[in-house]
């Protein structure tokens, strides 16, 4: 097993280990606030393990999908926050 494929296995056991945690912050709160970080870390986290996965198989399509995770989880976030600010996320 060459240095690269031992660093991308060490990378996504680390990913897979903050995932969990951050799913552990999502389930037990307490409040909204933290459980939208979570939430938002938690897309962070996935997008960054697909761009690991696009380097490990060589493939073009992870890194596509990490883009679209990425967009749809700005804008989750974003309409998240506003909620929890205005309570309404359509003016």
């Amino acid at each position: 097993m060459n240095l690269l494929a031992m660093a991308v296995e060490v990378t996504l056991l680390m990913y897979a280990v903050a995932m969990a945690l951050a799913l552990a912050r999502l389930v037990r709160g307490p409040r909204a606030q933290d459980r939208v970080l979570a939430l938002d870390f938690i897309f962070a986290v996935a997008m960054l393990m697909m761009l690991v996965l696009g380097i490990r198989d060589d493939s073009r399509m992870y890194f596509e999908g990490a883009l679209l995770m990425a967009l749809f989880g700005f804008l989750g976030s974003s309409a998240m926050a506003k909620f929890l600010l205005r309570g309404e996320v359509i003016e």
